[in-house]
C-alpha cells in the first residue's frame, strides 16, 4: 500500500515537473523577504509556508492543466510522446481532477494570507491556467508563461504587506522577460512540428535565428531590471555579485544554443536557469540582512 502511494505521488510529481518549481520559487522567496525587510515586519514562518504552498499549488494546477490541454498534441510529437498522459501512465481525467484540486487548494491557501491576495487569486489562476491554450492562437504564448511566473515575487510581497510596490514589480519584470526569453529557446526544438500542427510560437513566426535574437533582447531587458533595483533600493553589497552571476548565466546560455545546433537546449533551459535563480536569490536575500 505504501509503495503504491509513493509510486502514485512520483507519477504526479513527474507530471507537473515539480523540480522546475526552482525557476520562480526563489523569486517568490525574494519577494517575501523584501517585504519583511523593507516594511520592518516580523518574520512569520507560517506565512512563509503559506506563500510556498501557494506557489506549489498554482504551479501544480498550471502544469497538470497544460499536460491535459496538450494531450492530443503531445502524443503526435516524438519529443513529448513519453509524457505521462500520452504514455498512459496517468489518465486525462485524473490530470484534470488534479488540476481542480490544486486550484481549489491555491485559492483556499490565499484566504489564510490576506484579503487582497485572496481577491487576486482567481486572476492569477486565470493567467497560469490560460497559458496552456495560448499556443493554439498566438505566438505571444511565451510572454503569457512569463507573465504567469512573474506573479511570484509581487504575489509574495503582497502576501506580507497587502499592497503593491515598485521594487517587487521590478523583480516581476525580471521574471517576465527572463522566462519569456528562455521559453523561446526551449520552443526551438518544436519549430517544425509546430508548423505541421499549425501551432503558434516565436520560432514558428520568426524562424530559429531571429527567435534567438529576440531571446537575447528579452534577456537584455531582464538584465536591466536586475540592475535597477540594486540602484534604486537599499540593497547591500552582496546584491551585486548575485546580479553579476545571474546576468553572466543569461549570456552563457546563449553561447550554448545556435540556430544550427540545439543539442544543448536542455542544459541552457534547465541547468543554467535553475542555477541563476537560486544563486541570485541567495545573494539578494543575503544583501537585505548583511
Amino acid at each position: 500500500m505504501i509503495k503504491k502511494s509513493i509510486k502514485s505521488v512520483h507519477k504526479y510529481l513527474s507530471l507537473v515537473k515539480f523540480s522546475h518549481t526552482i525557476f520562480a520559487m526563489p523569486f517568490a522567496i525574494i519577494g517575501f523577504f523584501l517585504a519583511i525587510g523593507s516594511n520592518y515586519s516580523d518574520l512569520s514562518w507560517k506565512l512563509l509556508l503559506l506563500v510556498i504552498l501557494c506557489m506549489v499549488f498554482a504551479r501544480n494546477a498550471a502544469m497538470a492543466f497544460n499536460r491535459y490541454a496538450d494531450k492530443e498534441i503531445d502524443i503526435k510529437n516524438p519529443r513529448t510522446a513519453i509524457r505521462e498522459i500520452p504514455a498512459g501512465i496517468i489518465k486525462p481525467k485524473s490530470a484534470l481532477q488534479f488540476t481542480i484540486i490544486n486550484s481549489f487548494l491555491f485559492i483556499l491557501t490565499t484566504w489564510f494570507i490576506n484579503t487582497l491576495t485572496f481577491h487576486l487569486s482567481p486572476v492569477a489562476l486565470f493567467i497560469v491556467l490560460g497559458y496552456s491554450l495560448t499556443k493554439k492562437f498566438t505566438s505571444l504564448c511565451h510572454f503569457v508563461l512569463g507573465l504567469g511566473l512573474s506573479l511570484a515575487p509581487i504575489g509574495a510581497y503582497i502576501s506580507v504587506t497587502g499592497k503593491f510596490d515598485l521594487i517587487p514589480l521590478m523583480f516581476s519584470m525580471v521574471v517576465l522577460f527572463w522566462v519569456s526569453g528562455f521559453d523561446i529557446i526551449y520552443a526551438l526544438q518544436d519549430e517544425e512540428f509546430d508548423k505541421q500542427e499549425n501551432l503558434k510560437s516565436i520560432p514558428v513566426m520568426l524562424g530559429k535565428r531571429k527567435a534567438l535574437s529576440l531571446s537575447v533582447i528579452l534577456h537584455g531587458i531582464s538584465a536591466i531590471f536586475i540592475i535597477l533595483p540594486g540602484i534604486l533600493a537599499d540593497f547591500g553589497i552582496l546584491y551585486w555579485p548575485g546580479a553579476f552571476i545571474f546576468i553572466s548565466l543569461l549570456i552563457y546560455q546563449h553561447s550554448l544554443v545556435k540556430p544550427t545546433d540545439l543539442s544543448k537546449v536542455n542544459i541552457a533551459f534547465f541547468t543554467t536557469n535553475g542555477i541563476a535563480s537560486i544563486v541570485f536569490a541567495i545573494f539578494t536575500i543575503g544583501s537585505l540582512y548583511f
